[in-house]
């Protein structure tokens, strides 16, 4: 006969020199394959011509290209067309798709410029709106190309073709950043171009010349408050909004 089996078994002492293992979290990405997605790689491709057509007209007939790789709309276009592109080639091989910081990072800035556009360069009741709005047709139509349709596409690729909840709000600290430099860019620019120099500030609320150095930080606080603003309600939207690439069951 054998012993009967004791109720309780004492813990065994762990074996001299054993690691013991912790458990891990395997990310997603990490065991699932992404499948090719050739519709979003052509939109995207199409929204990144659009940008890069804008800036193409705006540097042709917008006077000395160096003025005009000065606006925050431009470098802004070149950036998402840039990232647009390289989305466009992860959906079409298959890749896994860009780090939500960095899309996120681009669509903020393209909204931030239409917006600054719509709300404090071209609208009637701002104190900042452009007197002289005249120009060519083609400088009409770069104009509304970058402030109007290439945010309004990029906005339909993020609701429509971008997974939800992927963008954080510690990475909004980090898209602020940019506008930060473009701010210390503009007011050296300023600086280095002197009194007299045609298109001296790009941004009427930015002219020191104007409105001496007191009002301009002030304005810059506020517009950049307003980013910030900005910035915390796409993170907010985005996880809230419906998923479009979740599968119903």
């Amino acid at each position: 006969m054998t012993a009967p089996i004791p109720r309780d078994i004492p813990d065994l002492p762990p074996i001299p020199g054993h690691v013991v293992l912790t458990p891990t979290v395997v990310p997603a990405r990490a065991v699932l394959i992404p499948a090719r997605r050739r519709p979003v790689a052509v939109f995207r491709g199409l929204v990144a011509l659009l940008a890069l057509t804008g800036v193409a007209i705006e540097l042709l007939a917008g006077g000395a290209p160096t003025t005009a790789l000065s606006h925050f709309t431009i470098q802004s276009g070149i950036l998402l067309a840039l990232v647009m592109l390289a989305s466009a080639r992860c959906a079409w091989s298959a890749h896994h798709p860009l780090p939500g910081a960095l899309t996120g990072a681009a669509l903020f800035y393209v909204v931030a410029a239409g917006l600054v556009h719509h709300l404090l360069l071209a609208h009637a009741s701002s104190p900042f709106a452009a007197q002289d709005a005249t120009g060519t047709a083609w400088q009409t139509a770069a104009t509304h190309i970058l402030h109007t349709a290439v945010p309004v596409a990029a906005i339909l690729d993020w609701l429509l073709l971008t997974p939800a909840g992927r963008l954080h709000l510690r990475q909004t600290p980090v898209w602020l950043l940019y506008p930060l430099a473009y701010l210390a860019f503009s007011l050296a620019r300023g600086e280095l171009l002197g009194p007299g120099s045609q298109n001296r500030y790009l941004y009427p609320f930015l002219d020191v010349a104007q409105h001496g150095y007191k009002i301009v930080l002030g304005n810059a606080l506020l517009v950049g408050l307003a980013l910030y603003a900005l910035a915390v309600l796409l993170v907010a939207l985005d996880h809230i909004r419906p998923d479009p690439l979740r599968r119903p069951r």
